[in-house]
């Protein structure tokens, strides 16, 4: 067991020191805090997709942004787009599970506004869709995901790519990069 717990603490550690060392991922971190900032100064607003763990990071993530971080200052716009029950049960019965972040993004999405997509293997159709939708209205696109990115690494215009293969270690990299995300943006926002 401990044999287990150290081994896994340790690929936890190289995964991140992987972004740490790498500059092209340190950019891009830095280019997706530059896309939300210039939403939020311009009165926009951040909005989250992601199923089953990258749904509750979206959430997390965008809580973090409307409620506070480290520091008590005026709410932010951000919100994950599963949070309606009823709307996302109603879409995905009516037109499929594949258009519910499409849809609200169609709903809630501004040119100039931010879609933030989590999915660790850059392939989620329903995340894929919301992206192209976000596109096409004019928002800027955040993917965060791993592997070798998926589909999602071409659609977005920053795309950040944890350089693994194991999901929990990508997920555990999304919500450092997220919290990275966050804390800039109070920084710059509020001093």
């Amino acid at each position: 067991m401990e044999s287990f717990i150290k081994e896994t603490l340790q690929e936890s550690i190289r995964t991140k020191q992987r972004l740490l060392e790498d500059p092209d991922l340190i950019a891009r971190i830095g280019r997706a805090a530059e896309l939300m900032i210039s939403a939020f100064r311009q009165n926009g607003k951040v909005l989250f997709c992601g199923n089953g763990g990258s749904a509750a990071d979206a959430q997390h993530l965008a809580a973090e942004l409307s409620g506070r971080f480290r520091k008590d200052r005026p709410p932010l716009f951000a919100e994950a787009l599963h949070v309606n029950t009823s709307f996302l049960t109603a879409v995905a019965n009516d037109y499929s599970y594949d258009e519910v972040f499409a849809r609200a993004v169609g709903a809630m999405g501004r040119p100039g506004d931010v879609l933030v997509g989590i999915s660790t293997s850059g392939h989620s159709p329903n995340v894929l869709r919301a992206i192209e939708k976000a596109r096409a209205q004019g928002m800027h696109t955040i993917g965060l995901t791993g592997r070798d990115g998926g589909k999602m690494a071409s659609l977005c215009d920053c795309t950040i790519v944890v350089p693994h293969h194991d999901t929990p270690r990508i997920q555990e990299a999304h919500i450092t990069i997220g919290h990275i995300l966050c804390e800039w943006v109070e920084r710059v926002l509020f001093g």
